[in-house]
């Protein structure tokens, strides 16, 4: 892809504080209308990266272009076309939820007859029109995060970036997220997420980079990165801590293509999970310890790396 195509493009992209390196050259093509995805654990470079893009932290070496610009030199342009969804919500709590939206869209330079215009609309779509006049402290932790992707895109941005925007969330609010992301991808909308969430991953992304140890150790689409890595199915076989795991990898290994062994668990590789059940079964294992679950990107990047997104 070509810099006249892509919003964004990095060409041996590095992050240093001191001597340590948070970003370890890495190279990144984002198309206009994807919805892109850094995975990786906390540490990975996730957010250093984000920060690069956003233009509120320069690179230390490499080439990075943000809308055919520079963000070294066309930072505050750059800053305006794009919207910003932190990690933490920096709502100010004692305004209401509208003057909220009217306040931040000020910085932009819009005016307050747009601004309320738009303040409305974002409202609506957040589904937060019933809470315009309300405070921001009591509103719940989902309700808030949807405020913040509200404010993010009163100026209209051409790229949103999403840095964890689901982190702390239960699950229904999670899922309420979710819709909204999804909604604005179906308007075209170009995004960037971060998250270290598998399913929330494969959920959104139309193509995704997994990073560890601030590199970039496989990019693809969801699935092609499953099909490429992992089987179609994965069987995990329980045990009760201090089993002696590697005798179990070695008992079980030839159910399957592959076993990798976890701190409470076996998990068995396989194209037919019913199948290797009825091995395991075969070999006295009781069927309440037997799980059998499709493939994830959490598969891929324990084939990877040798270790979970959660280690």
């Amino acid at each position: 892809m070509s810099a006249v195509e892509g919003l964004i493009e990095a060409k041996g992209l590095v992050k240093r504080f001191g001597d340590f390196t948070a970003v370890a050259g890495i190279d990144v093509s984002v198309a206009s209308g994807e919805l892109f995805g850094f995975l990786g654990p906390n540490g990975a470079g996730k957010t250093s990266t984000m920060k690069m893009i956003g233009c509120v932290s320069p690179p230390t070496e490499g080439s990075l272009r943000v809308l055919g610009l520079d963000p070294v030199a066309d930072g505050p342009e750059i800053r305006g076309r794009l919207g910003v969804v932190t990690q933490e919500d920096t709502l100010d709590i004692e305004l209401t939820v509208f003057d909220n939206m009217i306040v931040y869209g000020r910085y932009f330079g819009i005016s307050r007859a747009v601004l309320a215009e738009r303040a409305a609309e974002l409202l609506d779509f957040a589904q937060l029109s019933d809470r315009a006049d309300s405070k921001v402290d009591p509103l719940s932790g989902g309700m808030k995060r949807r405020l913040t992707i509200a404010r993010a895109l009163i100026n209209d941005p051409e790229i949103v970036l999403l840095d964890e925007p689901t982190t702390g969330l239960d699950p229904q609010a999670r899922h309420m997220l979710w819709e909204r992301l999804y909604q604005l991808k179906s308007r075209g909308k170009t995004q960037i997420l971060t998250t270290h969430y598998m399913d929330e991953a494969e959920q959104l992304c139309d193509r995704l980079v997994i990073m560890d140890e601030g590199r970039i150790v496989a990019e693809g689409s969801p699935r092609a990165l499953i099909a490429q890595h992992s089987t179609r199915e994965v069987v995990e076989v329980r045990f009760p801590l201090g089993e002696d795991r590697e005798h179990l990898v070695e008992t079980y290994e030839e159910c399957a293509d592959r076993a990798e062994g976890l701190a409470d668990r076996v998990l068995l590789y396989t194209s037919d999970g019913d199948a290797t059940s009825s091995k395991l079964a075969a070999l006295g294992v009781e069927e309440h310890n037997v799980l059998v679950r499709r493939s994830s990107l959490e598969d891929v990047f324990l084939r990877l790396t040798g270790r979970t997104l959660e280690d």
